[in-house]
């Protein structure tokens, strides 16, 4: 370790506080949102795209409490879901600034897959010291120390994300994850990038009964990186939502509820709604669509009563109030909970999420352009959103259900070598500037009825179907190793094809995406990383 370091080796800077603002003289004053949010001045916020309810309960597929049955039928006609599309949740994590994914987090090696190393100086450039690359072998075992396959893809055994993910993810649950990386060039610091996958997600079909389109940010996306411009649909431009209050605050079901009980409350309603039907067969509204105007007035009486139905009770949408969540047997600890706004955050969405009073949801974290000549501070917050990350794979096991969970930053970083020897440092190179070239965004998939398995016949297959695209021998990404791999918005397109593959649809994607950049059948099959999980909806 002495010889390969000591060229290199000065007192590094302790590294920034986890929420510390990141102020580099090489970049100009934050103006805009995105900036402010990529240079941590302003939390990164959440978004969630809305989607089945299909958590609502104990058993989140099975029926809540209906309304009489008087009024079921009703409900359909007004186009009021309980169980909405029933399709995968879908969780986004959005680290804007430009963080490190390849190398040093998640491993990404040539045409081979991820184990077909890179060059020493390819690692480096991925803030990796020789004596730390994983093709360096254990003399003893003659196996590296360096591979960690605990949750199916392979990341650096010192990985922040997966020491956070591993935090989180209990030893019996992380039998049943698996993932895929991509090596995908995208740009610094901007949010031009069009990384966000949820307008396409819904338009897939993941939608709902509460739910459909909520973001943190006030921005097409709801979110710091922009959606593909295809792919939006105002109709579903989103609403803020940033933490648990926000969450329990979507429903209102008025003063009835808490002068009478929530059983009687949804009988006087339901009273109420038949008083007003039997009124409106005996009156002309005097206007020329007057059918249609009493149906808007049968369905919004019955849309509240079925609100005060499955939505009366405040605690079944309370983060706070989840055991699974919050306590001593949670994810997080009431002092974590309490004393960290990303926590919260994310707990929020994970919720709505995973319990299905949302389809898909999108976590914006701020402050990853942590190029600030020191490693400690990057490591320091991975940690922290590998935590967020692992906490969401973790209450998709703890509640039974499945999860794709993507993680993407708009650029990323690079090392010249100077190694960080602090506690925090942890050994590794410094991150002294962006880099653009040594981009990667991964997913991970939880399985509750097995481990998610890979497409190909064999290991080699396999490799190449859980690395999508590959990377040059000195750590720069292979722009022609993929559609993905120097396009952004076939980057969203991939990450969605392989969402409708987990349900076994892959084949509808040109039906949904006509004008698609991604090629043919053939091409896209080898774009696919695993088999399907569920057949069509969940259900």
């Amino acid at each position: 370790m002495t010889r390969l370091r000591s060229h290199f080796f000065k007192k590094r800077p302790a590294g920034a506080g986890l929420d510390t603002p990141m102020r580099h003289n090489d970049h100009g004053r934050p103006v805009t949102r995105r900036e402010f949010i990529a240079q941590g001045f302003c939390a990164g916020a959440a978004t969630v795209l809305g989607g089945s309810v299909m958590g609502l309960f104990a058993s989140p597929r099975h029926a809540h409490a209906t309304l009489s049955a008087d009024l079921e039928a009703l409900k359909t006609r007004c186009g009021i879901a309980t169980q909405g599309a029933g399709k995968i949740p879908f969780i986004h994590f959005d680290l804007a600034g430009g963080a490190n994914i390849a190398g040093s987090n998640v491993l990404v090696g040539g045409s081979g897959g991820q184990l077909d190393f890179l060059s020493t100086s390819g690692y480096s450039r991925q803030g990796l010291p020789g004596d730390m690359v994983p093709a360096v072998a254990n003399p003893a075992t003659g196996l590296s120390d360096f591979i960690n396959r605990e949750l199916g893809l392979a990341f650096h055994s010192d990985s922040a994300f997966l020491r956070g993910m591993l935090e989180k993810v209990s030893v019996t649950h992380r039998t049943n994850l698996n993932g895929a990386v991509l090596p995908a060039r995208s740009e610094n610091d901007t949010g031009n990038n069009p990384h966000n996958p949820l307008y396409g997600i819904n338009k897939v079909g993941a939608d709902g009964s509460l739910l459909t389109l909520i973001g943190s940010q006030n921005s097409e996306s709801g979110g710091n990186s922009m959606a593909p411009f295809s792919m939006i649909d105002p109709a579903v431009r989103p609403t803020k939502i940033d933490r648990p209050s926000d969450v329990t605050g979507l429903v209102d079901t008025g003063d009835l509820i808490g002068l009478l009980s929530q059983q009687d409350s949804v009988a006087v309603m339901e009273s109420i709604q038949r008083i007003s039907d039997s009124r409106l067969s005996n009156v002309s509204t005097a206007i020329t669509r007057d059918e249609v105007i009493k149906e808007m007035v049968r369905c919004g009486y019955v849309k509240s009563a079925d609100i005060a139905d499955r939505f009366g009770d405040p605690s079944t949408l309370d983060p706070y109030l989840d055991a699974h969540i919050v306590g001593p047997s949670g994810i997080f600890t009431e002092e974590e909970f309490n004393a960290d706004r990303e926590f919260r955050k994310t707990a929020a969405v994970m919720k709505l999420v995973i319990n299905g009073f949302a389809g898909a949801g999108s976590i914006t974290m701020g402050g990853y352009d942590y190029h600030d000549g020191s490693r400690a501070t990057g490591e320091v917050r991975d940690l922290r959103a590998g935590r967020c990350m692992g906490a969401c794979l973790e209450y998709a096991a703890r509640t039974g259900m499945p999860l794709m969970l993507y993680v993407s930053s708009d650029g990323s970083v690079a090392s010249n070598g100077m190694i960080d020897d602090s506690v925090d440092g942890r050994g590794k190179g410094v991150w002294t500037g962006d880099n653009s070239s040594t981009s990667a965004s991964f997913f991970m998939v939880y399985n509750p009825n097995g481990t998610p398995q890979l497409m190909g016949a064999n290991g080699d297959e396999q490799a190449a179907h859980q690395q999508i695209g590959f990377m040059r021998r000195d750590g720069s990404v292979e722009t022609a190793s993929a559609p993905s791999a120097n396009n952004v918005n076939l980057l969203v397109e991939t990450v969605i094809l392989n969402y409708l593959a987990l349900h076994g649809e892959q084949h509808r994607f040109a039906d949904y995406f006509p004008a698609h950049g991604l090629g043919n059948a053939a091409l896209m099959d080898r774009l696919t990383a695993f088999q399907p999980i569920v057949s069509g909806t969940l259900g």
